[in-house]
């Protein structure tokens, strides 16, 4: 295994927890490091992490958005993020990735031991939902939990909100006992929710509060 030296060599490029930036937010777990994209290497490692036929029964992503080629999405997977990967990385993928200022906050999770694209966390911070998904390697190993957990954080520590939510379709027990997990309490909800490709599905809500929410600096 090369990534012990590898890590030794290139640590400091990876953003550490608890020093975020302006729009930008880093956050760790036991197994996961989570932080705001730097690259298009993030960000297409988090689309290939939940572009599979399994997560899409339950994300319903929109075409558009898609990598529909199996070859690519694993190719993808299989690198390390900018400055941790002894290939060079095509230079249109080591671009700079910026934020933009609407929307949700897209956060890129990594496996803490090999430093593997591990999945991704969406938290919108006018509403307070959340979503998550993790890559078909790790996914039946006990980190949904801890993906949402760091969400958790992410609105309560992070972004100031008293309140995160968080659907998942009736079925989906995988994603429903991972919120349980995480601390999230069941709550009323729209029982019916269209997902992006215009599927809609039986939904249940879950949600966590916090009465001292702050803000990271």
């Amino acid at each position: 295994m090369v990534w012990s030296l590898l890590r030794r060599r290139a640590a400091s490029a990876l953003p550490t927890p608890g020093k975020c930036g302006p729009g930008r937010h880093v956050l760790a777990t036991e197994r996961l490091l989570l932080f705001t994209p730097r690259t298009r290497l993030d960000v297409v490692a988090v689309l290939a992490a939940s572009a599979d036929a399994e997560a899409q029964r339950w994300l319903g992503t929109q075409a558009d958005e898609l990598l529909p080629d199996p070859a690519v999405r694993r190719a993808l997977l299989a690198w390390r993020p900018a400055g941790h990967d002894r290939r060079r990385i095509p230079p249109v993928l080591a671009e700079p990735y910026a934020p933009g200022p609407d929307g949700p906050l897209l956060l890129v999770c990594l496996h803490r031991s090999d430093l593997g694209y591990a999945g991704g966390l969406e938290l919108h911070p006018r509403t307070g939902e959340m979503g998550g998904w993790l890559a078909p390697g790790c996914r039946g190993r006990g980190l949904g939990a801890e993906l949402f957990r760091a969400g958790v954080e992410l609105a309560h520590t992070h972004l100031g909100l008293a309140t995160v939510r968080a659907g998942a379709e009736r079925g989906n027990t995988a994603s429903r006992g991972a919120l349980l997990r995480a601390g999230l309490v069941p709550d009323g909800g729209p029982a019916r929710h269209t997902l992006p490709d215009g599927r809609v599905v039986d939904a249940v809500w879950h949600r966590h509060d916090s009465p001292a929410a702050t803000r990271c600096r």
